[in-house]
């Protein structure tokens, strides 16, 4: 039973793995690793803020400053990618001067992965933020 349990959580986690590894390349891959790297420093000055607290809590405090401003570059860098990838479809478009549904739904579609991922690296940010403000008072 626990062997046939951990076989089907494999293949659930390598769908979800190639699933998500597929629409980070779709995204692009230079906009989506920026904000992945901001996803990442994100994460360490959480880590490094939560691991602080009872020891310094002003390097904790410090590392606030440090989370909103790498959750909000990634949101930048998101939105950029983004406008980036429309700008380049447009021009695709007007050089070919065919404007099938398919294809401009397949640009935006692309164009809007990057943005997501920014989101979510703006939001878990926030997050942590907030966890770590309710924990330092």
């Amino acid at each position: 039973m626990k062997l046939k349990i951990l076989r089907i959580m494999a293949i659930i986690t390598g769908l979800i793995g190639t699933t998500l590894f597929n629409r980070f390349m779709e995204g692009g891959a230079l906009f989506m690793s920026l904000v992945l790297i901001c996803l990442l420093s994100s994460i360490y000055f959480s880590v490094k803020s939560f691991l602080n607290l009872r020891t310094n809590i002003e390097i904790s405090k410090k590392m606030l400053n440090n989370i909103s401003n790498s959750g909000t570059l990634g949101l930048a860098l998101g939105v950029m990618g983004a406008f980036i990838g429309l700008i380049t479809a447009f021009d695709v478009l007007e050089a070919t001067g065919a404007a099938e549904p398919s294809i401009i739904a397949g640009g935006l579609k692309v164009a809007l992965l990057s943005p997501l991922f920014g989101l979510f690296t703006f939001s878990s940010s926030k997050f942590a933020i907030l966890v770590l403000q309710i924990i330092q008072k």
